[in-house]
């Protein structure tokens, strides 16, 4: 159980390390911060670089758990992250909101990873 914690934590602190690595001041992860029609919580997340960097490791994340998952699985990932996008967006320009919605956010995440099944 220990070793597969610490997989676990190895794998999404590389996956972490290379986006953040990659990631450009004007593109988050998920949007285009020179959009004209950003929304304010997405305003705040391109003005705030921890938040950018919040938004890369979870999409990045995101997409690592939907290649993993089962076909099933995957539609309630996708789910549960279109009603946490919603959340988000309710934060409006708050950054502390935002920040606390994406800690939450990858924790579920990195939930969902401890309890995909591998083999030993």
């Amino acid at each position: 159980m220990r070793s597969n914690s610490l997989a676990a934590t190895f794998l999404l602190t590389s996956l972490t390390l290379t986006a953040l690595a990659v990631a450009s001041t004007s593109q988050a992860a998920s949007f285009d911060c020179d959009a004209q029609n950003l929304k304010l919580d997405e305003k705040t997340i391109c003005d705030h670089r921890a938040l950018n960097d919040a938004d890369v490791k979870m999409v990045t994340t995101f997409d690592l758990l939907s290649g993993l998952l089962a076909m099933g699985s995957r539609g309630t990932l996708q789910d549960q992250q279109t009603v946490w996008l919603k959340k988000r967006q309710a934060c409006n320009a708050d950054a502390a909101c935002i920040k606390a919605a994406y800690d939450e956010r990858l924790k579920a995440l990195e939930e969902t990873y401890k309890r995909i099944n591998r083999p030993l």
